[in-house]
């Protein structure tokens, strides 16, 4: 892995601190609140599927998707569910097929672009009242999470993508022929996560922990 990567990496990645990376991740994904002994609603987010119906639904979306995006703190006004799951439901769906079937983005050669498809669904998800960069990232992460990095401020800060994240996510996980893509899935594994949690997800919950002081 190279020492210019188009993305700033988080501490502990940069400093090649795997016990304290585990140390985080286990923090976020395992470890229950003392006060309410209960774990993050975030730490829900990869296996959520109340209805048993995520598979089927691949290329489609639902409810389930705009109630599963409220466990990372965010949510679609009723206006722009409306849309969503209404007039503009179709197109949508289109859009997201045309993404085809989920997989790593580390497996990604071609240029994201605005001609890209997933790129012109996160822009027809943008045209959407009370839908924006945020809640459009974490939509299409429900759907394709291990291809779509989950964008927030906290993460766009911490690894420095504020003007663009897609595309240098994909750079930085291919450098050193897919090195960090690699590391950060040893990572999970000994942090004893499960295998629904991707690369992408690791990368951002380090960055959105080291950005809230963990």
């Amino acid at each position: 892995m190279s020492d210019d990567l188009p993305i700033r990496l988080p501490r502990v990645l940069r400093d090649g601190d795997d016990a304290g990376a585990i140390d985080v991740l286990q923090e976020y994904f395992t470890r229950p609140f003392v006060k309410t002994g209960h774990i993050r609603t975030g730490a829900r987010w990869d296996s959520w599927d109340p209805s048993g119906r995520r598979e089927a639904d691949v290329d489609t979306f639902t409810a389930d998707d705009l109630v599963a995006i409220t466990l990372l703190s965010v949510q679609v006004p009723a206006q722009g569910a409306w849309i969503m799951l209404g007039e503009a439901r179709s197109e949508l769906n289109r859009l997201l097929a045309a993404v085809g079937p989920d997989r790593d983005l580390v497996d990604e050669s071609d240029t994201m672009t605005p001609e890209s498809p997933v790129w012109q669904l996160e822009t027809a998800l943008r045209e959407i009242h009370g839908i924006g960069r945020i809640v459009a990232s974490k939509l299409i992460a429900r759907k394709r999470p291990r291809l779509y990095p989950i964008y927030d401020d906290v993460v766009g800060r911490q690894l420095g993508t504020k003007a663009a994240h897609l595309e240098p996510v994909r750079l930085a996980l291919r450098d050193g022929d897919g090195a960090l893509h690699r590391r950060l899935i040893d990572l999970r594994d000994r942090a004893g996560l499960g295998g629904s949690v991707p690369a992408v997800r690791i990368l951002g919950v380090l960055a959105w922990m080291q950005g809230k002081g963990y």
